[in-house]
């Protein structure tokens, strides 16, 4: 899934290529037109929000961490806290 900017056709063959299906509006100056799922799209709008809330806690915004096992123990925490409230 992504936004409009990133329609294009080497991304769309790309994504095939790995056997998904690409869930991207079609840039208003294209000629050939991309039937688009839009309730896979209205999906992205829950992870967009879930990575702004996220992005609320400043060892998450700006990776502190030096590892990839402690980042990722960052975000579970973050996620949590989220979860908890």
């Amino acid at each position: 899934m992504a936004d409009a900017a990133y329609d294009s056709d080497r991304l769309r063959k790309a994504i095939a290529r790995k056997g998904a299906v690409a869930v991207i509006p079609n840039n208003p100056s294209r000629a050939r037109k991309y039937p688009l799922d839009k309730h896979l799209y209205a999906q992205r709008h829950l992870i967009e929000c879930c990575l702004s809330k996220l992005k609320q806690f400043r060892r998450v915004a700006t990776h502190f961490e030096k590892t990839a096992r402690n980042y990722l123990a960052v975000v579970t925490l973050a996620a949590t806290i989220l979860w908890l409230r």
